[in-house]
């Protein structure tokens, strides 16, 4: 073999080495973020003293969901690993809301003008509210490094748990139902 057909070979090598490689992170990932213990950051206190506004611009108060199960997901329209969570959020919200289960989706690192044909062709149930440039929820929070960030906050107020990058959703499921 030598010249293109030789290229052509290495070539195809490294991708099908690129490929099994991606797998087998993806895999290891998989497995260490279900085997994780569930509300491994529990001494750690969720500060919900924040009025953000809705797509429709109402504000609304992180408080008024003290008391509840509560996921937080920092989320951005073109963040790949977003968009392969929120299906799943949305499952779950409808799964646990009746049981004290609330989740919000925090926009960040974004414009809110590509947010509601979004969250339209998304069927987003929860509700999703305006935290571009809030660098006080970033510092309260955070730091938030990267998208998708997700936490997920007790009835008592304490962290449970946070994510960062993509989580599949039983584990979200898993530790939700220890919470309730």
């Amino acid at each position: 073999m030598t010249g293109r057909p030789l290229a052509i070979g290495v070539a195809i090598g490294f991708i099908v080495v690129a490929g099994v490689t991606s797998w087998l992170g993806k895999r290891h990932a998989w497995t260490v973020a279900m085997n994780a213990p569930l509300c491994e950051v529990k001494d750690k206190s969720a500060n919900l003293d924040f009025t953000l506004r809705d797509l429709a611009g109402r504000e609304v108060r992180l408080k008024d969901y003290a008391g509840k199960v509560l996921l937080v997901d920092f989320w951005a329209t073109w963040c790949g690993p977003c968009k392969i969570e929120i299906p799943g959020f949305i499952a779950l919200y409808d799964k646990y809301r009746a049981q004290g289960v609330e989740i919000v989706g925090l926009v960040s690192m974004d414009e809110m003008k590509n947010v509601p044909s979004f969250v339209a062709g998304y069927k987003m149930n929860y509700p999703v509210l305006d935290a571009i440039d809030r660098t006080d929820i970033e510092a309260a929070f955070g730091p938030i490094i990267g998208l998708p960030t997700t936490i997920v906050i007790g009835r008592d107020g304490r962290v449970c748990s946070e994510h960062l990058g993509y989580t599949p959703v039983e584990r979200f499921e898993a530790e939700i139902r220890s919470l309730l």
